[in-house]
């Protein structure tokens, strides 16, 4: 009955350890963290909260490993139990402290890719490329720590490297596309792209081995970053996002065309001024360009704020075009074809 009693007080102290540990992991992750984040989120700069929420989620494994770890060591276990115990607690922390530096880097790598624009902007693959390096050094760290020589690994991986390139011959290929992409500043995020392909729409993200597309029916083109390099594209955001708009008309060989113009350039002063993406400043123009078979055509010149601009704007020219020309008496013919038959001798 003592020993057993002696048995259940020996228990005692590893159980509370344990417990605790995960007691003040969980008062940090529910009480103090929410705190800190309310703090970060008042601060002027943005990596505040980018560096607290790299922790996230990790009291449970530090202080939780702590308690069990301590717990443990309180036990009468063998010695190479307890040398199991010391290698799975290493493991844990070098891990888990890998994590927390990747989320950092990374974040403040697109963090400061949002601030400068360029070659960074606001891609994943710069993104990406830091998170991979930072868990390889930590793996290399980790081998290390544990008694396991990296100098074996690093000759092998520099031997390996022609036959892991062969084999990885379109993925690099992608890699590497994606990367001049990105550092020519010709393709961004947020550009409305053309490709001669067919495919085209807004630049969502550029990775490290493909470049997505959001069409205007929001749907998402995944196109391998090796085809975008190899393709021609126009790109209508540079070197402004600014695009022309011509729209062309018709009217009567009737019509005066002075007056004509005077009323279409009225139209075209208020659709810039009325209309969400029209330039209020820019002054339209038209440009007679032909006489056709029924009419005299010209193109009316507008300007638009960005590419999907140009159709909300181009709808509401031709709609009050159609109603002023009406209420001015100036004709816009529907096509006229004389044919002219030719009598046979009787």
């Amino acid at each position: 009955m003592i020993d057993g009693i002696q048995t259940v007080r020996d228990l005692i102290m590893p159980v509370a350890l344990t417990v605790g540990g995960f007691l003040v992991a969980l008062v940090i992750e529910k009480a103090i963290r929410p705190v800190l984040n309310r703090i970060a989120a008042r601060a002027t700069w943005e990596g505040n909260a980018l560096l607290i929420g790299a922790f996230h989620g990790m009291a449970y494994w530090w202080f939780g490993t702590a308690g069990l770890y301590a717990a443990l060591n309180g036990l009468p276990i063998p010695l190479r139990a307890q040398s199991l115990i010391d290698r799975g607690a290493l493991i844990i922390y070098v891990l888990s402290v890998t994590v927390v530096l990747s989320r950092m880097l990374s974040g403040l790598v697109t963090l400061y890719g949002r601030k400068v624009g360029g070659i960074l902007m606001s891609t994943s693959i710069f993104t990406h490329l830091t998170q991979v390096l930072v868990y390889i050094i930590g793996v290399l760290v980790l081998l290390q720590s544990l008694g396991i020589s990296i100098a074996p690994i690093l000759t092998a991986l520099g031997v390996g490297g022609l036959a892991v390139a062969l084999a990885l011959q379109d993925t690099l290929s992608n890699l590497f596309a994606g990367i001049h992409t990105i550092a020519s500043r010709k393709i961004r995020p947020g550009d409305y792209l053309k490709l001669d392909t067919g495919q085209e729409g807004y630049v969502a993200d550029i990775t490290w081995r493909y470049t997505t597309i959001r069409t205007l029916a929001n749907n998402m083109v995944i196109i391998p970053n090796a085809k975008i390099a190899s393709a021609v594209a126009t790109n209508f955001s540079l070197p402004e996002t600014e695009i022309a708009i011509s729209v062309d008309v018709g009217v009567g060989y009737g019509s005066d065309l002075d007056q004509v113009e005077a009323v279409t350039m009225d139209v075209a002063r208020t659709v810039m001024m009325e209309i969400e993406g029209g330039i209020p400043g820019f002054e339209p123009s038209i440009r007679y360009n032909k006489f056709d078979e029924s009419s005299i055509n010209f193109a009316v010149n507008l300007r638009a704020k960005e590419f999907a601009n140009q159709y909300l704007i181009r709808h509401e020219l031709i709609k009050r075009l159609q109603k002023r020309y009406r209420q001015e008496g100036i004709e816009i013919p529907f096509p006229i074809r004389t044919i002219r038959m030719a009598e046979k001798d009787r």
